[in-house]
């Protein structure tokens, strides 16, 4: 993906950078930068590749005129076409990637450089064993990557995010309704599971999702149910009790409902192998 003129921009003080990472990257190279013997400074550009790094060292880095410092357990995201600066102060090794990014899906905000923290050594793993991969799996190499772009995203302090963050306990509670949509749910357990109280889960859930948590639940099952019954050759009974209906009259009457058909009907409608 070509640079955007939007790739690198300043929110108060935090330097960031703008990518898309709904599809999986490209991955052009990854290995063990050395630096710092022959010179200790370099300057360059990737034109068309961004530049993941891990760093476990001291120095000094600058990114299309904006400084910053580079400390050990510190990762940088830098984008395509950015003149990238480093000051080195000896020998200096990190983890690398160049890859390449998508251009769908959301907008992601992240910053140029930021501290891994306790979230360092899972990172530094996935990128260990991407290199290790590389030559002979290439395709594991990019899962690997992959899933350390989405981790690196997810570092960002609360307080740096979009006003739009869902909160806390609103993403609690979908991973609890999404882990056990196949038994019984109600609202008090699940407010309960997530510390707070029955009324502030459902204001903070309608502010989020506009629509209930019930509703939700609800929309969540008959969505699992669609595919069961289009994709699987699950018995009727046998979906209802996946989704947590398993009473065949309550599931004919919430597919009627929310999907205005019977269970039969959508399974009728499934396109033939």
């Amino acid at each position: 993906m070509n640079r955007t003129v939007d790739a690198v921009v300043e929110h108060g003080t935090v330097h960031t950078t703008i990518a898309r990472l709904d599809e999986p990257p490209e991955v052009a190279a990854v290995g063990i930068g050395v630096h710092g013997p022959a010179g200790h400074e370099d300057v360059f550009s990737l034109p068309d590749l961004w530049q993941l790094h891990l760093y476990s060292y001291d120095a000094d880095l600058t990114v299309d005129g904006t400084e910053h410092s580079i400390r050990p357990g510190r990762v940088s995201l830098v984008p395509p076409g950015a003149e990238v600066r480093y000051r080195y102060r000896g020998r200096s090794e990190h983890l690398y990637v160049h890859l390449r990014l998508g251009g769908g899906g959301a907008a992601r905000s992240i910053p140029v450089i930021q501290q891994a923290g306790p979230e360092l050594g899972l990172l530094t793993v996935q990128l260990q064993q991407a290199l290790a991969a590389w030559p002979h799996t290439p395709s594991q190499a990019v899962a690997e990557v992959w899933g350390a772009l989405w981790r690196v995203a997810g570092l960002t302090p609360p307080r740096e995010r979009s006003a739009q963050a869902v909160h806390p306990a609103v993403a609690a509670a979908v991973a609890l309704i999404e882990a056990r949509l196949s038994g019984p749910l109600t609202v008090p357990e699940i407010a309960e599971a997530v510390g707070v109280s029955h009324n502030h889960l459902t204001r903070l859930f309608r502010g989020a999702t506009g629509e209930t948590v019930v509703g939700y639940i609800r929309a969540r099952r008959m969505e699992r149910a669609r595919h069961f019954l289009r994709a699987t050759t699950l018995s009727i009974p046998a979906v209802a009790a996946s989704v947590g209906i398993p009473d065949l009259q309550a599931f004919n009457k919430t597919c009627r409902r929310e999907l205005g058909v019977s269970p039969r009907g959508i399974r009728a409608a499934r396109p033939v192998p």
